[in-house]
């Protein structure tokens, strides 16, 4: 009987005879040839069906197999550097096919474009498309990466809560909901606070999960629910802080180019746009990066990107303030010491500098933007209430999070790193709903 194999490993079993179980992706007919590019979950492959070499009635059934038919495939793998699919350069010349269902002619997502409305709606069919596929393989190769640089270098995974009792940065954000006789509680935005508790037990943790957002933001870069890796280390500065991220973020690149690169190649990724990426990241303050945005505003000419440009210090990067400052950069690129005004409240202030805070956000080359945030981490038991209490918030529910300051405060830092921007980042696709299985967006939350 013939060895079942996955189509990511085919050049190894170049001159064997394999079986192969998948999908029809796609059948293009020849006379006395047809071509099925078939996909397995792991790779696509072409198998090719010779009229000569099969019975008439095998031959023709494989002539009429309709897109998204389920099969199993047996023949023989040939080496041919022309053959599509990834990996590509092999084909599998078919001996016998069984269909374990004929899918229906009328399969929505046929191999055309699509407006995006129509493909969001489709989404569980869209998954299968071979772009859809190849950006959350390299999804899932960031995540396993991400674990995989912490795990090695002395961190502590932790699982933080999803329902919390209190905002954790900003009460405009929140998703609420009622928390039986407890009266209201929220979805979080973020672990960062509970995982300032697990530091003092453990020293360096992290959680990783969906956190939601109920903001109302429309842009490329923006869903309700994403998933984000919050890493939180005690004894550590905000140099410490740029140190981690730099070294992790390393690691995820270089990941990412040795296991999936034939899925970049496929989407059209410039891959010498991420390959040249090697640390140190430059790093910048917030005040360095007002004067290089007021100084391109001032050289502009174009009246709509000048009005774009525009900027004052106090106020937060839009996006095509940290398109500018990235498109002088070919890496990642550190701004650090944002004004504590549009930062959250837990941030430590800069020394002499109140209107300050040690804050740091990791920008991605191309216009990709912000891809990480963290901060020094007020480690102050009165500075601390006294922030909560000009940001109004609730004493009360901080009252553990203030007790951390009381028994064995140190110095400590954190940020966290949206999944979804890195792999669109990575993938260089333009918008973060593809870089989710089942993006959440504030006019969608179907299928």
């Amino acid at each position: 009987m013939s060895k079942i194999i996955c189509v990511s490993d085919i050049s190894t079993y170049a001159g064997q005879e394999v079986q192969i179980q998948g999908w029809v992706y796609n059948r293009t007919d020849k006379g006395k040839l047809c071509f099925l590019l078939v996909r397995d979950g792991t790779g696509f492959v072409q198998c090719v069906a010779f009229k000569g070499d099969l019975p008439e009635e095998l031959f023709d059934q494989i002539m009429r197999i309709p897109q998204e038919s389920s099969v199993i495939i047996t023949g023989a793998v040939r080496e041919d550097k022309r053959a599509p699919g990834i990996p590509g350069g092999y084909e599998v010349g078919i001996k016998d096919l069984k269909i374990v269902q004929a899918a229906e002619a009328d399969y929505p997502m046929a191999l055309k474009d699509h407006g995006v409305d129509f493909a969001l709606d489709h989404r569980h069919l869209w998954l299968r498309m071979q772009s859809q596929w190849a950006i959350l393989r390299v999804r899932a190769t960031v995540m396993a990466a991400t674990r995989e640089w912490l795990d090695t270098n002395g961190f502590v995974e932790m699982s933080t809560p999803i329902l919390t009792p209190a905002a954790a940065e900003g009460t405009t954000t929140l998703f609420e909901t009622e928390y039986f006789d407890e009266g209201k509680a929220y979805l979080a935005q973020t672990g960062q606070l509970y995982n300032e508790a697990n530091i003092f037990s453990f020293g360096k943790v992290y959680c990783f999960g969906p956190t939601f957002r109920a903001e109302k933001s429309k842009t490329r870069r923006h869903l309700t629910e994403f998933w984000m890796l919050e890493p939180e280390m005690a004894f550590c500065d905000l140099d410490g802080l740029m140190e981690i991220e730099e070294q992790m973020v390393t690691h995820i690149i270089q990941r990412v180019l040795r296991d999936r690169k034939p899925e970049l190649v496929s989407l059209g990724r410039d891959l010498a746009k991420i390959e040249s990426i090697k640390p140190p990241f430059p790093r910048i303050s917030y005040d360095d990066a007002a004067k290089m945005l007021n100084d391109l505003y001032q050289k502009e000419t174009d009246p709509e990107k000048k009005e774009l440009l525009k900027f004052d210090w106090g106020i937060d990067f839009g996006a095509p303030h940290e398109t500018a400052i990235t498109q002088q950069f070919d890496k990642p690129v550190f701004v650090y010491g944002y004004p504590s005004a549009v930062k959250a409240f837990y941030m430590e202030p800069w020394p002499g500098r109140p209107e300050v805070c040690k804050s740091v956000d990791l920008l991605a080359p191309e216009g990709y933007g912000e891809i990480c945030g963290g901060s020094e981490r007020i480690s102050d038991h009165n500075a601390l209430l006294a922030r909560i209490h000009k940001e109004g918030l609730p004493e009360e529910a901080f009252k553990w999070y203030l007790e951390l300051r009381k028994y064995g405060s140190v110095p400590h830092s954190g940020f966290g790193m949206g999944v979804e921007r890195v792999t669109a980042w990575l993938c260089g696709i333009e918008h973060i709903r593809e870089a989710i299985p089942f993006p959440r967006t504030i006019k969608r939350v179907y299928p």
